[in-house]
């Protein structure tokens, strides 16, 4: 989702009371809660005498590490992008001066174009191994060969083969 692309971005978070949150977001969930770090709150104080030409002081708190409820965010936009780790920056440092040596893009290790005339890569078949039999052994054997089976209903036996069934007409039972 796109919460899941801004993790580790610099946030800044307006609240329902007009507060303003900046801070790096390192994780949330479906209701919209939020863990802030290095957390900074923006309020803005309006001056008590009346005065016109005056604005508003904005007074600034450090919180630190906030959870923050879903329910009272009103907005939310991207202040900055992720601070780099000393990682990055220490792997960024030398990879930075030039050097001898030319670009190339980086393949996938498969050709660009398909052969002329051939189909395209990966579509020519099935692979080597997966799925079932080799076509080998789908090949009929000369000398080796079966009946046909008969599917469906069993034939019927020749007359006078068959079952036959006795029927016992006289009235007492044994």
């Amino acid at each position: 989702s796109k919460m899941t692309n801004i993790i580790n971005y610099r946030l800044r978070i307006t609240l329902s009371d007009s507060r303003t949150l900046t801070g790096q977001m390192l994780a949330f969930d479906k209701h919209m809660n939020l863990v802030l770090a290095d957390c900074e709150e923006f309020r803005k104080i309006k001056p008590k005498n009346k005065k016109k030409d005056e604005d508003e002081l904005e007074q600034k708190r450090t919180l630190g590490l906030v959870i923050l409820r879903g329910e009272t965010i009103v907005s939310m936009s991207i202040d900055g992008p992720p601070p780099p780790t000393t990682n990055e920056s220490r792997a960024r440092g030398p990879a930075l001066a030039m050097g001898p040596g030319m670009g190339r893009p980086a393949g996938r290790g498969m050709p660009a174009a398909p052969p002329p005339g051939g189909p395209m890569v990966g579509l020519s078949g099935p692979v080597r191994g997966v799925g079932g039999p080799s076509p080998q052994m789908m090949q009929p054997r000369p000398g080796i060969q079966a009946p046909p089976v008969a599917y469906g209903r069993p034939p019927m036996p020749p007359p006078g083969q068959g079952v036959s069934v006795y029927i016992d007409s006289s009235p007492w039972q044994r």
